[in-house]
């Protein structure tokens, strides 16, 4: 069976990225070796319909089961009609993730968990987060760009959509909407733990790139 997980890092070590059509990267694993491919996801910077392409992507792999964070409903129906089982509010590594659903510890889902144009951790939808940079408030400023271009990224906010909002809302969804709860304090921890890991590695990456980069000057 082919398992794809979305995540932060191309490694079986990495976070679970809770968002779908805009994660960093899809792990394609085999559920009895355990052996995986990793591909970086080539929908992150779409204007829109990241998640239909993402799940379109999936389909052309011939994955059978999705586990993820969340899933908006037209990416989600496109799945189901491939045949494709989803798994969302799934969090830990990813290799957890594959133990999980191997031992039944996680279910099926019946339904998407994420509203139509949602723009998961974007914002409320914008690539760019309206806060204008780490400044204007964690989430609202970290919208749309680290390892996507210097020039997006410093100025528009940091993270690949990863915000986080001090009014926190469940992952992926816009701070105005009030149809889901809010995360428990244990599960908001864990989603701060990921991103934060997921920041220090794109922060190290840049890092390299600049010494790299000043040692050809």
């Amino acid at each position: 069976m082919k398992i794809v997980v979305t995540a932060s890092t191309p490694e079986l070590s990495s976070p679970v990225d809770p968002r779908f059509g805009r994660c960093a990267y899809f792990l394609f694993v085999d559920s009895e070796t355990m052996k995986f491919e990793a591909l970086e996801n080539p929908n992150v910077a779409s204007s829109s319909g990241a998640g239909i392409q993402s799940a379109q992507l999936i389909a052309n792999k011939e994955a059978n089961v999705l586990l993820t964070g969340s899933c908006g409903p037209n990416a989600f129906q496109t799945l189901q009609a491939a045949g494709v089982e989803i798994i969302i509010g799934v969090t830990g590594t990813a290799q957890e993730a594959v133990l999980q659903y191997k031992s039944g510890k996680i279910q099926p889902s019946a339904q998407a968990n994420v509203p139509a144009h949602s723009g998961i951790g974007m914002g409320g939808g914008s690539p760019v987060g309206p806060g204008g940079g780490i400044g204007g408030g964690m989430g609202r400023g970290m919208g749309g760009g680290m390892g996507r271009g210097m020039g997006r990224g410093m100025g528009g906010g940091m993270g690949q959509g990863m915000g986080y909002d001090p009014a926190f809302q469940a992952p992926g969804m816009p701070p105005s909407s009030p149809s889901m709860p809010q995360l428990s304090p244990e599960e908001e921890l864990q989603y701060l733990k990921q991103q934060s890991e997921f920041l220090r590695r794109q922060i190290e990456d840049i890092s390299k790139k600049i010494e790299n980069l000043e040692k050809k000057k």
